[in-house]
């Protein structure tokens, strides 16, 4: 493993800028950088340790397949830690210094890949919760990628978009060759959006050899589709909660129509879960962000409800819904549960409290462990993370492989391979539950586990 802290420039840090908010919205893209990111305010204490937790579900995935101790200890942890220090002009004249993070955990199978997240939350335990977790979607989805996260520690409510797009560059540029299409592929998550990636993509292309420029525009995904992005890429990640919510209702026989949802984080994947959710007769009657919680009996129109928080920032001041407290929200009865915004949102007093027919996590991580017991106490069953909201990532190799072979697919072509991949993905990880008896989250990891362990045992350790 490698850790490498590097500092660029010096300059003070002016904390004034940085306002105290709660929680972004969600772990796939987030919105336009213009609109601030939304997440209900997280539960988590200084003592939750989310990297520990995912260490957890590996070693417990890793004695049910029988995985080598020595192959164990390698995904244990990260090879890289890459930390940043770095100054940038704010719009009054005064100079601030960031402090910017990647993470690179594994990339056996293919290059690193993973978001970048603008949050003053950021922190390095999480990162490397979420890097690790890359690693796993990767595997398991069965593409050729490993896994990586990075972020930079900032409220982008406290910026405005030239400031946003100085800090975006400054990063990339602190980061150098440490990314790369081929080594390292960055993509949105919370905070940041196309436009960023767009940023970082010019940024990296003006850094690189005039004669290869324009084949470097695979080294982030997520951009605008102006800019070599893929269609279908900004749903993609909702679109795979979906298609997993779709496979469990066919299974076991659950009309989806007149059903209706609650969701938590109204940002990319909480919007677009409601649209297309809508779609299929499901309606969403209540939702929550860092602004606070609504109600609407009658269910929202989450078309109206995403262009007011596209316009807004966030729900606060929606006049079609009533206002409830977070407790008020989490006991609203309903048939599914899509938590769609930061990790730890789903503690025991949650758990107790949720009444719903399916856990959907189109977040990383939301249910902690003693949340996730208590559910499965209560017979309510869980979509993991590393499956349910792995169409960001999949959608992201699609992308990456347009770029590399100058190639643009239609929105049937992009969308009919998700499905295809999702829906395999799904009955892969029930099938394994069902005949080990273990849950969906311990089946996928071990999955995902045993794809990278036949991988180390085919090539073996250099030297």
């Amino acid at each position: 493993m490698t850790r490498r802290a590097i500092d660029v420039g010096r300059g003070r840090c002016d904390c004034s800028r940085m306002k105290a908010t709660s929680a972004a919205p969600d772990a796939g893209p987030s919105a336009p950088a213009s609109v601030p990111s939304t997440a209900p305010t997280p539960t988590r204490g200084d003592d939750y340790k989310f990297f520990e937790v995912v260490q957890g579900y590996l070693s417990r995935a890793g004695d049910l397949i029988g995985l080598p101790m020595h192959i164990r200890n390698m995904l244990a942890q990260p090879k890289n830690e890459l930390i940043v220090h770095f100054p940038v002009r704010m719009d009054d004249g005064s100079m601030r210094m960031f402090k910017g993070y990647r993470i690179q955990h594994n990339n056996l199978l293919g290059p690193y890949k993973g978001g970048l997240r603008f949050h003053h939350t950021v922190s390095l335990d999480d990162l490397k919760a979420l890097a690790t977790m890359m690693t796993w979607k990767g595997a398991l989805m069965e593409i050729p990628f490993g896994g990586a996260k990075g972020g930079v520690k900032v409220d982008t409510r406290g910026l405005s978009r030239d400031e946003l797009m100085r800090v975006t560059r400054r990063f990339t540029h602190a980061l150098g060759n440490n990314i790369g299409p081929n080594y390292d592929i960055p993509a949105p998550d919370v905070g940041t959006s196309a436009q960023v990636m767009v940023w970082i993509m010019d940024t990296y292309m003006n850094q690189v050899d005039h004669g290869a420029k324009n084949a470097q525009r695979a080294v982030v995904t997520g951009k605008t589709i102006t800019c070599g992005g893929s269609q279908g890429r900004n749903k993609a990640t909702a679109q795979g909660v979906v298609h997993c919510i779709t496979e469990w209702a066919k299974d076991n026989r659950f009309d989806l129509e007149g059903k209706t949802a609650i969701i938590q984080g109204f940002g990319n994947v909480g919007s677009h879960s409601a649209l297309l959710l809508s779609k299929l007769g499901v309606s969403t009657v209540a939702v929550g962000d860092h602004s606070g919680y609504l109600f609407s009996k009658e269910g929202f129109n989450p078309h109206k409800l995403s262009e007011y928080v596209a316009q807004h920032g966030s729900i606060a001041g929606y006049d079609s819904g009533e206002p409830i407290t977070r407790e008020e929200f989490f006991a609203t009865k309903a048939d599914l549960f899509i938590p769609a915004a930061l990790e730890n949102q789903i503690g025991e007093a949650e758990a107790r409290a949720l009444d719903v027919r399916l856990v959907a996590e189109g977040a990383n991580g939301p249910c902690n462990p003693a949340g996730e017991k208590i559910l499965e106490s209560k017979g309510i069953p869980i979509i993991p993370d590393v499956l349910a909201n792995s169409g960001g990532v999949t959608v992201s190799y699609y992308e990456w492989v347009q770029n590399l072979n100058s190639q643009s697919w239609d929105l049937a072509e992009v969308d009919g391979r998700l499905e295809k991949a999702m829906k395999t993905a799904y009955q892969r990880v029930q099938y394994f539950a069902q005949e080990h008896g273990v849950s969906q989250r311990i089946a996928a990891y071990a999955l995902a586990l045993e794809r990278l362990g036949r991988a180390y045992d085919e090539r073996g350790i250099f030297p």
